[in-house]
């Protein structure tokens, strides 16, 4: 058969080595004669003499017997087969049979290793005269080299030095960036840690697995190799890692963010490779080591490499501000963030996915992916990879051909705390990797007094206990950092008033300073300066009255930037969803400005009221539009892209249902309108009282005005602050103490049949 015979080489692949060799063999003959002293016979019989002829001269006749039986092979089926199958097919099922694939690997590798000494050796004996063979050169190879030292090491200079240029640059360029504290320089622990309880319970779980790896190892499981951190900055990530090695008393080793960051290409996979040569030293060393990638966003993602575009940019808030929404509850703020927000931004955003448990912060993915090319790969690599026998006995054990011992285990732990885990990687966050992921949030009101309790602790003061519970209840979304900001912002303003001792006025200053930024001492003419009062009483007199679970923070007329003054209040619940009767509310004290402006200089007004008017109007239309809060039940929110200019559906509410949207805005306004009538001496009041201070905390408006907060929405409670659960049982005749089953039927057998029968229908 065709197929039996061996595949015909191309004329240069037959005729290439005996060409070599014979132009070789010319070379050394040509060199020997001399005539009429040499005859081509006498250097024939010279290059013959010498080992590096004699080889050439027998490789001839064996390279020419060697193409012979390929050209045979290629037209004889039978004799291809004999040799093919036979003969040394034979040999390799006898070598199979005899010998394991290890051993004979090293017998190869033996092989091999003579057969080049061999070689080197004909070499050495061509060239250096006292040497009589090859066996005798390779004997001989150590005293020759030492006796030819300076040349050899002549003769290597100029590649080694180029190498070691580029060796020490490329060396010098991958250090820095990574920090090891030993465990005897570690002081934080977790009591250190303060508003985050939830979140060290978790960890601790982690840590108790690295303290005692053998127990879960004993039954089939693995140490979780990684915890990813994230959220908001300053709400102590890094400072719970920290806390985690000092806590398992091993080396902490600190990852800066930009430390894989460099202007050369593979400098990153050498940080990469060096770092985690470190972590294993440091693992062997102390069993274990604790890894930190702090902003570890800045490793980016293999997707943004072709992707391109800027570095991620958030949406940022709007300004505080009476013409911004200070006022407004924060439901509401951030439905005039996002109708305020350009086209362009909504546009780029809207395919991107939104951070884990949130409904906002979208994001741009960055450029080149932060890690550079390559090393984000490197780092997979080395995390989870394959686990390669490291070490230099392992690598002389392969060079002579025996077994390497396998890797030990590496007990590394790594931490990575990030503000934006939607740009990491997947592949960084499978199982195996980073096997818990836990958000460490803004502290819970509970929290945020712990942690003023641990930052006051520190400093001399006279701040009560009641007065951090109510500094904790008026700083929501407040991080662990921005607390120790506030303490040591109210220090240093004690400080300046020469007292050693902290007050309650001094942290109530640095809040407003941190929140509101300084004034700038702007001094109005007396006729504006008191319709901005009257304008921000109106405000604070229309939130005080009628916002039951929130208080005003501040209210203020001093000039900061472009904002004349402004009112802020902070929510006592943390509430997720507002309903109707709440988000009037909010539209009252937006029109509360123009309604003032009016009842105290005859129906005429500023055009402060402009940013007040927005807002209002954003509200309404949304409440309309949106959320079924007004005659028509479909939502604008549903209309296909191609129908709106941009994904904000505002202006297309506006367009088809201004009427509504109108007859609401001006029903709440005379409601508001009335209601400061009834109250314009109040208004007087707190106006005059900012004329004097120009800004005045929520105790001090809370004073003027005399009565509770929510005062008015509580005399006259609609909707759903009007309905209790006790009503509803009560209306279905029920006792306080009975209740429903899950299918919806009373718990009870004394309950009306009427009722009963009406629940089964």
């Amino acid at each position: 058969m065709k197929t039996d015979v061996r595949r015909r080489s191309p004329t240069w692949d037959r005729m290439k080595f005996i060409a070599l060799v014979l132009i070789l063999l010319g070379i050394l003959i040509n060199a020997k004669v001399t005539a009429p002293f040499t005859t081509f016979g006498q250097a024939l019989e010279d290059t013959w003499n010498e080992t590096f002829g004699r080889v050439l001269i027998v490789a001839l006749p064996l390279e020419i017997l060697r193409q012979i039986h390929y050209l045979v092979s290629e037209k004889s089926g039978r004799y291809n087969r004999f040799w093919a199958q036979s003969f040394f097919g034979g040999m390799e099922r006898q070598a199979h049979r005899r010998f394991k694939p290890w051993t004979r690997f090293r017998l190869g590798r033996y092989v091999r290793i003579i057969i080049f000494l061999l070689i080197l050796g004909a070499v050495v004996d061509y060239f250096v005269a006292d040497v009589n063979s090859p066996i005798e050169a390779v004997i001989q190879l150590p005293r020759i080299l030492a006796r030819n030292f300076q040349q050899f090491i002549f003769f290597l200079f100029y590649p080694l030095f180029l190498i070691l240029q580029f060796g020490a640059l490329f060396w010098f360029l991958s250090r820095g960036g990574v920090d090891t504290i030993m465990p005897e320089e570690i002081e934080t622990r977790y009591t250190d840690v303060w508003g985050q309880d939830h979140v060290l319970d978790l960890v601790r779980e982690n840590v108790g697995f690295l303290e005692k790896p053998d127990e879960i190892e004993a039954k089939g499981g693995y140490i979780p190799g990684g915890i990813l951190l994230w959220g908001p900055p300053g709400t102590g990530k890094t400072l719970i890692a920290e806390a985690t090695a000092g806590e398992v008393g091993l080396p902490f080793v600190f990852v800066d963010p930009g430390a894989f960051i460099n202007m050369f290409m593979g400098v990153g996979i050498l940080k990469v490779k060096g770092l985690f040569r470190k972590l294993r030293k440091l693992a062997l060393r102390h069993g274990g080591v604790v890894v930190f990638f702090d902003e570890a966003d800045a490793l980016g993602s293999r997707g943004a490499l072709a992707q391109g575009g800027g570095p991620p940019q958030p949406i940022s808030p709007l300004s505080p501000g009476c013409n911004a929404s200070s006022y407004l509850s924060p439901q509401s703020l951030f439905i005039i963030a996002e109708a305020t927000r350009p086209a362009s931004a909504l546009d780029e955003s809207e395919s991107e996915e939104p951070l884990p448990g949130s409904r906002r912060n979208r994001i741009m993915m960055g450029g080149m992916g932060g890690g550079g090319m390559g090393t984000l790969q490197a780092l997979l690599t080395e995390i989870s990879g394959l686990k390669k026998p490291r070490g230099i006995t392992n690598k002389a054990r392969k060079m002579l051909g025996m077994k390497p011992k396998p890797p030990p285990k590496y007990r590394i732990f790594m931490m990575m705390a990030t503000n934006l885990p939607s740009v990491l990687d997947p592949a960084l966050l499978r199982p195996g990797r980073i096997d818990r992921i836990y958000k460490v949030g803004f502290p819970t009101r509970e929290g945020r007094a712990r942690t003023f309790e641990g930052y006051l602790a520190k400093v001399n003061h006279n701040i009560s206990d009641e007065q951090v519970d109510e500094l904790a209840a008026k700083t929501p979304y407040y991080s662990g950092a921005k607390i120790k900001d506030l303490v040591n912002e109210a220090l240093i303003l004690a400080q300046r008033d020469n007292r050693d001792a902290v007050e309650w006025e001094d942290i109530w200053r640095a809040k407003t300073l941190k929140e509101m930024g300084p004034a700038e001492g702007f001094e109005y003419v007396d006729r504006e300066e008191f319709a901005v009062a009257i304008h921000e009483a109106s405000h604070a007199v229309a939130a005080h009255l009628l916002k039951d679970h929130a208080n005003i923070d501040v209210a203020t007329i001093e000039r900061r930037g472009d904002v004349g003054g402004f009112v802020s209040y902070i929510a006592l619940e943390d509430r997720f969803v507002q309903w109707k009767t709440e988000l009037e509310i909010d539209i009252k004290v937006s029109l509360a400005s123009l309604a003032g402006e009016r009842m105290f200089f005859k129906e005429d007004n500023s055009m402060g009221v402009a940013g007040d008017l927005r807002n209002a109007t954003t509200i309404s239309s949304r409440m309309v539009g949106v959320w079924g809060m007004g005659d028509n039940l479909a939502s604008s929110a549903g209309l296909p892209r191609h129908a709106l200019d941009h994904p904000d559906p505002t202006d297309e509410i506006v367009k088809t249902m201004s009427s509504q949207i109108e007859g609401r805005l001006r029903r709440l306004y005379e409601e508001v309108y009335e209601m400061l009538e009834e109250y314009k001496v109040t208004v007087f009041n707190v106006a005059t009282r900012l004329q004097d201070k120009k800004t005045l905390s929520g105790h001090e408006v809370a004073e003027i005005i005399g009565i509770d907060a929510g005062s008015v929405t509580r005399e006259k409670p609609v909707g759903f602050a009007a309905v209790s659960v006790d009503d509803h049982r009560s209306a279905l005749g029920l006792a306080a103490s009975e209740g429903v089953e899950g299918n919806g039927l009373p718990v009870t057998t004394s309950a009306p049949e009427a009722v009963v029968a009406e629940k089964t229908e």
